[in-house]
């Protein structure tokens, strides 16, 4: 797998949309809905998506983008995490996959592959995703690309960051031009277009991550 990703993965230049969430919502959940078509929205125009190549969410964005995947023109990209002890978690809807067993070359690969991210609903794992990449772009150790935030938890989640963060001074306003708030998917597929728009007419110099991580995509 190590060889057709590279070749099929890092060589390309393909616009990719990274979704982090969590891997413990079930099919029934409305979270998990609506991360299957937000992912299938995303294949019908071509996109890639990168996800964590778990259950839950993860699952629920690659079963959607490959459902959405007619003509087979994107792919589905998973890099799944091995835990001691416990057995990889089954997902079936990977296209291309990448074994990782340190989480922090795991999120380094992530960085560097994404042009666009989307966090839904999550735990610790998700916060770790979400604040990662949140940190590099501040830091531009990456290019500032829109983090999106779907779904009913984020708004209390800024309002915490604006009253701890913001207000005393241990963040900048400017730190906040990262993130959008999106309710729905067609709120999100909104950003992601613009973003996809950004990319495909700025040229090959554009920071849209068409630059690559700058300490470049770690080992697993």
């Amino acid at each position: 797998m190590t060889a057709q990703f590279d070749a099929e993965v890092r060589n390309h230049k393909e616009f990719r949309v990274v979704i982090f969430g969590s891997a413990r919502i079930h099919p029934e959940s409305p979270y998990y809905q609506q991360i299957h078509d937000l992912a299938k929205m995303i294949a019908h125009e071509g996109m890639d998506v990168v996800t964590g190549g778990g259950p839950g969410l993860m699952d629920a964005a690659s079963s959607g983008h490959q459902a959405g995947n007619g003509k087979r023109t994107s792919h589905s990209i998973g890099l799944p995490i091995i835990m001691p002890g416990r057995p990889e978690a089954a997902n079936k809807h990977l296209d291309i996959k990448k074994d990782f067993h340190r989480f922090s070359a795991r999120l380094d690969t992530f960085m560097s592959l994404a042009n666009c991210i989307v966090v839904a609903p999550g735990g610790v794992g998700t916060m770790l995703e979400l604040m990662y990449t949140w940190q590099l772009m501040q830091v531009k150790f990456t290019c500032p690309i829109p983090i999106i935030l779907l779904g009913d938890m984020w708004p209390e989640f800024l309002t915490w960051i604006e009253r701890w963060q913001l207000t005393p001074g241990l963040i900048d306003l400017k730190d906040l031009n990262f993130i959008h708030l999106a309710k729905t998917t067609d709120e999100a597929m909104r950003v992601i277009r613009e973003t996809h728009e950004l990319f495909r007419t700025a040229g090959p110099d554009a920071c849209l991550n068409t630059q690559r991580y700058r300490r470049g995509p770690a080992r697993g």
